[in-house]
């Protein structure tokens, strides 16, 4: 889910030779596993009308079945600790794990299992998947971009991908909000989430 490290000058020329039938993957297929040390699993809210917050959850597990010849056919499944949501603001923290949000004494986890892929084109994907959060599950589609792929100093062999998506938290359960005296409330219910995945090949 959106790995990585970016693509040079020759994996750059690769893609122009290839851009009718899209990124050259089949060399990739494989079995892979989320790096949470280069992985960024992100949103933004907007907060009272009229700025940005954003965060992220740092702790998470994630696995990745790419077949590279046949991209219909790869998966996605990932797991996300409630409790590591950060937005820099330890208050705010709190209040995003209670009974307000997202409950994570009941419900600690959200998880992501795909149940579709398929190619836009070049370097675009698009993965739908179920998202489950409070003990709902709903559909999600998540726009990727292919970043990549190469050996690190320390053996591995990675691939990278950058993903965005928007859902309305509200159909999720995610409902807590204020009023604004000038008018509005406090919490967006639209949420954008923003991914930055890098992934490495199971030996």
């Amino acid at each position: 889910m959106g790995i990585f490290s970016r693509k040079d000058s020759a994996t750059t020329a690769t893609t122009a030779a290839t851009a009718e039938s899209g990124s050259d993957l089949a060399g990739l297929t494989g079995e892979y596993t989320i790096d949470p040390a280069h992985t960024t699993l992100g949103f933004t809210a907007r907060h009272a009308m009229v700025t940005n917050v954003k965060g992220s959850f740092t702790e998470f597990t994630g696995t990745l079945h790419l077949d590279g010849s046949d991209v219909s056919r790869s998966t996605a499944n990932l797991d996300i600790k409630m409790d590591s949501i950060d937005t820099g603001n330890a208050d705010r923290d709190t209040h995003l794990k209670s009974a307000d949000f997202f409950k994570t004494d009941e419900f600690p986890t959200m998880t992501f299992r795909s149940t579709k892929v398929e190619s836009l084109g070049g370097d675009d994907y698009r993965i739908t998947g179920d998202l489950s959060i409070l003990g709902t599950t709903k559909p999600i589609s998540i726009d990727l971009e292919f970043n990549g792929s190469a050996k690190d100093p320390f053996g591995n062999d990675r691939i990278g991908f950058e993903g965005k998506a928007e859902l309305l938290r509200s159909d999720w359960g995610l409902t807590w909000n204020a009023a604004l005296e000038t008018g509005g409330v406090l919490v967006s219910d639209k949420i954008k989430l923003n991914f930055d995945v890098s992934a490495i090949k199971n030996a």
